[in-house]
């Protein structure tokens, strides 16, 4: 946990701030503000330059929180801030906390920053337990044959399964073993979907040489599903509310910057 300078506030009656330099020593005289440090003697706000302290650049951070009907389960699926730059965002839910926006990723619109929440979860061999809850988590059929070389392979589905149109190319594959199939495995990554029930094709074909996969798939029956890539489909973050961090990164927060509002687009969550 990094230290901080808690200031006070009597305008709120609180310690709404925290700065990121840790003098030696402080001191108020003649309507300025002084601090040592290192056996230097700093004299604070009259720099142009912003969060620089000590000759070290830092980032602005603020966190808040959306908690609108508590008790409603929740997809937050934007951001939009009312501000006159685009800022990171890092977001929490009481499920999830995995959201994550790029500075780049907002698009300005009629003076405003918007952008939709990604997720920066945990993918492949590294999915979560909290992972396989979610929607985005589908199961197809136990296999009929499995098969061919780790950076093709092939696993094969009885012509009665349908596969759905939901699957597509870059989601991660995952199987199960009998008896209690109740132990997910990253087996790979899917790069194609062939399905052709006259011809008797109705298969999907994975790279299993992506890290952390487990490869081949040991026997015909095991049980197959997928999860949807996180951070290219945009479910949102799903909870009852939402802590959000906004970080101004270094070199955008050494100039002045202000930051009016944020909300989120919000829908019920209907399991």
């Amino acid at each position: 946990m990094p230290n901080y300078t808690l200031t006070y506030s009597e305008g709120v009656q609180g310690f709404p701030s925290f700065y990121s330099f840790q003098p030696d020593w402080m001191i108020g005289m003649n309507q300025y503000f002084y601090t040592f440090k290192g056996g230097n003697l700093w004299r604070h706000n009259t720099n142009p330059v912003r969060n620089n302290f000590y000759g070290v650049d830092y980032p602005s951070t603020i966190t808040s929180v959306f908690n609108d009907s508590p008790l409603e389960n929740k997809l937050f699926k934007t951001l939009n801030l009312e501000s006159d730059a685009s800022w990171e965002a890092t977001l929490l839910t009481d499920i999830q906390n995995t959201g994550y926006i790029d500075d780049l990723w907002f698009e300005k619109k009629e003076g405003e920053w918007f952008a939709f929440v990604r997720s920066d979860g945990p993918t492949g061999a590294n999915t979560v337990e909290s992972e396989w809850e979610l929607r985005s988590l589908n199961g197809i059929s136990q296999s009929l044959n499995v098969g061919g070389p780790s950076t093709a392979y092939v696993i094969d589905f009885d012509l009665a399964i349908n596969i759905g149109s939901i699957v597509s190319v870059g989601d991660y594959l995952y199987f199960s073993l009998p008896p209690t199939y109740s132990t997910p495995v990253f087996a790979g990554a899917i790069i194609n979907v062939n399905v052709n029930k006259p011809s008797g094709i109705n298969q999907i074909v994975i790279d299993g040489t992506v890290t952390g996969a487990t490869n081949p798939i040991p026997i015909p029956n095991a049980y197959i599903m997928y999860i949807k890539n996180p951070i290219a489909e945009s479910h949102g973050l799903l909870g009852h509310y939402c802590q959000f961090t906004l970080e101004l990164p270094i070199g955008k927060a050494q100039n002045p910057s202000e930051l009016f509002a944020v909300r989120s687009d919000t829908m019920k969550s209907f399991p």
